[in-house]
């Protein structure tokens, strides 16, 4: 996926929430059950940008936009501006969509093919600063045929295109006037999506409203606010007053619901995985040794069952073991033997208060992790634990993204990252050399060629034996030689008034809340009788 930034408030902008964010009605948030009223949901970060120019809802579920293609409950592709799923020839490499008929954009203007040649070649464009663009590298050029029909010509053929077709459309007529990067688009946007975005103060909450004129019908939840509430216990707080219908919880606090009639928890399977990114331009984190035997020193099933409450599974990578693309006999436990022979056999030999030396350098090293976040604090402090086991010190530190962005080159980070649908969105951005640095895209900077040339061949493959074999190859490579230390995959859970209808969750990636969870379809809600 790509590792775009979703900014976490800080604890002083949570505070600062709590006390201006919009107050519940009486009764709770909700307001009027029978008529859906207006929802406020409490999230943990928002958006740097609303436009999918540069990156919003590239993934999908963007209440004010649609894409070509949306995703059901089962991740299903399935039709949305769309009428039909795509027209593929040319063996893979031209794909041609054709428009639903009537749709329009929240402001009256009508859909039409100019709008999509609009979105991906501006969206590809090298003058547009956003960092998805290595995932429509395929995309050679897009052309409209008349009004209804887009026709896309990929430079190789790429398997997992369909599903990288729910990127937003934007309306020509308005994006089209402005730059892309700084114009007034990024923060009031116009779309065809179920809502339109009636305020946005920034640090504290998103308001939308029902769009009337959406293609699917006006929904029933006719308000939803996003209250941004970076600490999770203040979120939890404004919760339990009835302030917020809804949030986003870490194990340990959504746990503190399980009595409580009036909310139902949702739990919700992901691929998002926490990790330790390991800078190759640190002498200690770059140095392979290092980073294999903090692989086999970390104790991954204890931080499942500690910091998780067992809401989620070992990570061994960053494909999760129920993943058909993961490869089977990588998995393992902790085992300090192996990291102490790792060590040795390397040079680096126990030192003062345990900590291994090589030529003066001690083996240690900074590891930062977003203020406020707990479940990143909580795997932060237990990495630094284990590693300690194996003579490794690791000094844990809190900091804004503010902060941690200029360190992240050479300092570790306690990262989150992880998408659902194809293998190559999660991994290339992750790992491929040519991202290295390049924003959130690669922060471990990882250079190792044979994993390049897995992901290369994963990406332009059609046949779904050679994209198995490549991404075999690929995780083992990665067990030899981490440019991460994976810990876990984590399920996000939601707690949530129990006043609606129609309430499920999808296998989600790594950015969550936002446009996840029990809300991921809102428009669909429908008020309990």
């Amino acid at each position: 996926m790509s590792t775009r930034r979703i900014r976490g408030a800080a604890v002083t902008a949570a505070l600062a929430a709590a006390v201006t964010a919009c107050s519940a009605p009486s009764g709770g948030g909700s307001g009027d059950g029978k008529s859906g009223g207006s929802v406020v949901l409490g999230v943990a970060s928002e958006p740097d940008t609303l436009s999918p120019l540069l990156g919003y809802g590239k993934d999908g579920n963007s209440k004010i936009f649609d894409g070509l293609l949306a995703r059901d409950a089962d991740l299903k592709l399935k039709p949305a501006l769309a009428a039909a799923l795509p027209k593929v020839t040319d063996g893979g490499r031209t794909y041609t969509y054709t428009l639903r008929e009537g749709v329009e954009f929240s402001d009256g203007e009508p859909l039409t093919a100019a709008d999509v040649v609009y979105t991906y070649r501006t969206a590809t464009d090298p003058k547009t600063n956003n960092t998805f663009k290595s995932e429509l590298d395929a995309v050679e050029e897009v052309e409209a045929s008349g009004d209804d029909k887009v026709v896309f010509t990929l430079k190789y053929p790429y398997a997992a295109f369909a599903a990288r077709t729910v990127l937003p459309i934007v309306p020509e007529h308005i994006a089209g006037e402005q730059d892309p990067n700084t114009g007034s688009f990024n923060t009031k946007p116009v779309g065809t999506g179920p809502y339109v975005l009636a305020k946005w103060s920034k640090g504290e909450k998103l308001t939308f409203k029902a769009n009337p004129r959406h293609w699917g019908g006006e929904p029933q939840v006719k308000t939803f606010t996003m209250a941004v509430i970076g600490d999770d216990n203040v979120r939890a707080t404004r919760l339990r007053s009835g302030d917020l219908d809804g949030a986003v919880l870490p194990p340990n606090l959504a746990a503190t619901f399980k009595a409580d009639d009036a909310r139902r928890t949702y739990e919700a399977r992901s691929y998002d995985f926490r990790a330790v990114t390991l800078p190759t331009a640190n002498k200690v984190t770059g140095d392979r040794a290092i980073r294999r035997a903090l692989d086999a020193a970390v104790d991954r099933e204890a931080m499942v069952d500690k910091v998780l409450d067992g809401a989620g599974r070992p990570a061994y990578g960053p494909l999760p073991v129920d993943d058909p693309a993961f490869t089977e006999g990588i998995e393992r436990t902790q085992d300090l033997g192996k990291a102490d022979k790792i060590l040795d056999e390397a040079g680096w030999k126990p030192g003062e208060g345990g900590i291994r030396t090589r030529d003066g350098q001690r083996a240690a090293f900074t590891l930062l992790y977003p203020s406020g976040d707990k479940v990143r604090q909580d795997h932060a402090l237990a990495y630094a634990s284990d590693a300690k086991k194996a003579g490794i010190e690791v000094k844990v530190e809190s900091a804004t993204w503010e902060v941690i962005e200029p360190r992240m080159k050479d300092d570790a980070v306690l990262a989150g990252f992880g998408s659902t649908g194809d293998p190559d969105f999660g991994l290339y951005t992750l790992l491929h050399s040519s991202l290295a640095g390049d924003g959130f895209n690669n922060m471990a900077r990882y250079d190792n060629p044979a994993v390049d040339r897995a992901l290369d061949d994963g990406r332009r493959s059609q046949d779904p034996a050679e994209r198995t074999s490549a991404y075999d190859k690929l995780q083992r490579a990665l067990v030899q030689d981490p440019g991460y230390t994976f810990l876990t995959h984590i399920d996000h859970l939601y707690v949530l008034a129990d006043r609606w209808e129609n309430l499920n969750t999808q296998l989600e990636p790594h950015e969550h809340g936002f446009a996840s969870g029990p809300w991921w379809n809102i428009e669909d809600w429908q008020p309990k009788k």
